[in-house]
């Protein structure tokens, strides 16, 4: 039997069997399969069975439907192949094995280089701060100059403010 194994992370290990002919997947509780996650469109798509073949079918979803990365509106998803709706990444799983991976044997051993040292480079030179370049401390100048500006304001205000309320009517 067929059925839909969630790879994405919170939904991982859940899995879904494809029993009837036609599966409806969307966020909303009135699909067959529900997928409760924003990326998922109300009705994102429907799987259909039709005899050995999986069949998907976008229904105009918003964020798209994908197999092995490659948006489609209609096709068959295979065993092993990756269905992604929105976000939401899973896996069509059979009762079949799925085919093993073969691997090459190494017929050598392989040397990972690891980078060079800072001692070993040319005319390296030892690593220090010196105070009268770039992170030498700035003066305060323009900081001094912007509270005595500050300052004579603010008197400025103040008197002004005294000169009005004394004013003699």
């Amino acid at each position: 039997m067929a059925r839909l194994v969630l790879l994405s992370e919170g939904l991982t290990g859940r899995t879904y069997d494809l029993k009837v002919e036609k599966t409806t997947v969307g966020r909303v509780a009135d699909n067959t399969f529900e997928i409760p996650e924003t990326s998922v469109s109300s009705h994102h798509a429907e799987i259909l069975l039709r005899g050995n073949e999986v069949v998907v079918r976008d229904l105009n979803s918003t964020n798209g439907t994908y197999i092995n990365g490659e948006k489609i509106t209609e096709a068959v998803l295979k065993p092993g192949q990756i269905l992604r709706l929105g976000t939401v990444e899973m896996r069509l799983e059979t009762g079949d094995s799925p085919p093993a991976m073969t691997k090459k044997p190494l017929d050598q051993t392989r040397v990972i280089p690891q980078g060079v040292k800072v001692d070993e480079l040319e005319g390296s030179r030892p690593v220090g701060f010196d105070t009268t370049k770039a992170f030498s401390k700035k003066s305060n100048r323009a900081t001094t100059w912007f509270i005595v500006a500050v300052i004579v304001t603010s008197l400025l205000l103040v008197g002004a403010l005294v000169w009005i309320l004394n004013k003699p009517r």
